[in-house]
């Protein structure tokens, strides 16, 4: 009897040290969640020096995840279960996750350092007010050339492409809004169109570059631009910064007469649980010295006026990633329009990338 007192009183102690120690390990582990703010972003799109320095200014621990498409990011997002704090978005995809109640309002008490941020990046059509976002890195879709295949004079303009001397010399992106956009633009219409007429004849006006095309290609173009293997291509800005790094006669242009601007932006999700540390990384980032140290880590342009002050002249007095401001003035954000109009312009633009080959 006392042997099976004894081990009933054992198995009591174990199992109370057992209960205890699982509440310690519970309370630890909340204790570390709320000292930890784990961050949803583009791959290789901040400085690791960074997220370093932050962890030792503030005591949080950075859980930092990557993903490789806005689309990839949001389906994720919507399917829940993820304890994301701060997710960086492009504008269209901020303006869809608004619509979807997928983001929290932001309070801007909270982030003093917004005001670093350049007016003219702030209250853009894709959220009002920065209700919502604040802006990371900003860019643009232009021309690349090489230098020893055709002169600068001769690709500063969309229309330009049609240049029967470019032919099976010219790269597109593989991307119906860009691609759509070049064209658009030179008929005078905009990038957001959802007039079917517009993208009908805008899809005959890019029948008629065929002729020039030497492939519709995503990341492989960096490759092929940078081994000379075409004289121009249509791309974005960042990725013609890393052309240009590799192959020094490669230049870029933003056609005078327009193009599209786009924004990668910071946002707090509504499933978020530290917001607070959220906000933190937010004003850490926008803190000059750092805005200025991630921009020329990742090579992109910075909306924040005082961190600009901060980068060489070499860079900030390059037109191509700093256009003028006529320039600017004629840059169009493109907005995320209703589903069955996407679907038009992917449908014309397959047809298109069918009459190519």
């Amino acid at each position: 009897m006392k042997k099976l007192l004894s081990a009933f009183i054992g198995i009591l102690i174990l199992c109370l040290l057992l209960a205890g120690g699982d509440y310690a390990l519970n309370r630890h582990n909340n204790g570390s969640s709320r000292k930890t703010v784990t961050i949803y972003n583009w791959g290789d799109y901040i400085d690791p020096a960074l997220i370093t320095k932050f962890e030792h200014q503030t005591g949080y621990h950075v859980d930092y995840e990557t993903f490789d498409s806005n689309e990839s990011m949001l389906t994720k997002i919507r399917q829940g279960g993820t304890n994301y704090d701060l997710v960086i978005p492009s504008e269209y995809t901020v303006q869809r996750m608004r619509r979807e109640h997928l983001i929290a309002p932001l309070d801007h008490r909270k982030l003093p350092n917004m005001r670093y941020l350049d007016k003219q990046f702030l209250n853009r059509s894709f959220d009002p007010g920065n209700h919502y976002s604040v802006p990371y890195f900003w860019g643009t879709l232009g021309i690349i050339y090489n230098d020893q295949k055709i002169k600068g004079a001769d690709v500063q303009h969309w229309r330009q492409l049609w240049n029967p001397r470019l032919k099976n010399n010219l790269m597109l992106i593989d991307s119906a809004r860009d691609v759509f956009a070049i064209a658009l633009i030179t008929q005078g219409k905009s990038v957001n169109t959802t007039n079917y007429g517009q993208l009908k004849s805008a899809q005959g006006k890019l029948k008629q570059l065929t002729p020039n095309v030497k492939a519709i290609i995503a990341d492989e173009m960096k490759m092929y631009m940078e081994r000379g293997e075409a004289a121009v291509g249509v791309t974005y800005s960042g990725d013609a910064r890393e052309m240009m790094s590799v192959n020094h006669h490669l230049h870029y242009v933003v056609p005078s007469e327009g193009s599209n601007i786009w924004f990668d932006n910071m946002v707090i999700p509504k499933s978020a649980r530290n917001k607070a540390a959220a906000y933190k990384f937010i004003n850490f980032m926008l803190e000059p010295k750092n805005a200025a140290q991630n921009a020329r880590y990742v090579g992109y342009a910075t909306p924040n006026w005082k961190a600009k002050q901060l980068l060489p002249k070499k860079v900030t007095s390059n037109r191509a990633f700093y256009p003028p401001k006529q320039t600017m003035k004629h840059l169009q954000t493109y907005r995320d329009l209703p589903l069955h109009v996407l679907g038009e312009y992917n449908d014309l633009f397959l047809e298109f990338k069918m009459f190519a080959k």
